[in-house]
């Protein structure tokens, strides 16, 4: 008995003892079963790329957040030990005094308070920024550091009062940056602290 069966193309195959023709073993993809593994190896590889881009943006994040506490907390360093008062006019001037052309001068907290937006060091401004022991950081291009000095009430100190009316300080430094593809500045930590007397 033959076991050969005819095909449209009058060609006879051959069945096997399972009864499976042998063309049918040998059969390959179908264009709709590539088509199919391609879009999902195709989306898998843009899920990864995605997670990835994100990944980097965060992480850019991240190292900017940790510069700009470290920028805040060298103006802390810097001002830590200074008094609120000048040692020779005392409360009589608030602000830097005439003899006190620039910041390397400074020898008390109120020196610090800029005028209405506060002191501002920035690699834009060639001032800045600067570290603990009042010099400029290099290659800083993008930070800023705002310094603001007020005096608050001495019995609420979330309380803010006018310029030289309490013996309590509080000192507000401001850290941003921006980037190449920024259009402004970018708030990356606010720090302040009430300092000693």
């Amino acid at each position: 008995m033959n076991n050969a069966a005819p095909t449209r193309s009058g060609e006879a195959t051959t069945k096997g003892a399972s009864g499976a023709s042998a063309r049918g073993q040998r059969r390959g993809f179908t264009l709709i079963e590539t088509a199919l593994a391609t879009i999902i190896v195709g989306v898998g590889v843009i899920a990864i790329m995605a997670a990835q881009q994100s990944f980097h943006q965060k992480n850019a994040w991240s190292t900017h957040a940790t510069t700009a506490m470290a920028l805040a907390n060298e103006i802390r360093e810097m001002t830590w030990n200074l008094p609120q008062r000048d040692p020779v006019t005392g409360d009589k001037f608030w602000g830097p005094e005439d003899n006190e052309a620039t910041w390397v001068d400074f020898d008390d907290l109120d020196d610090f308070d800029g005028v209405g937006t506060g002191l501002i060091f920035s690699a834009a401004m060639a001032n800045g920024p600067i570290n603990a022991r009042r010099d400029i950081i290099v290659n800083m291009e993008g930070w800023s550091q705002t310094i603001r000095v007020f005096n608050v009430d001495p019995f609420d100190i979330t309380t803010r009062v006018a310029d030289g009316t309490s013996n309590v300080m509080e000192v507000e430094v401001t850290v941003e940056f921006q980037g190449p593809n920024d259009l402004t500045p970018n708030q990356m930590t606010r720090v302040s602290w009430i300092a000693r007397n």
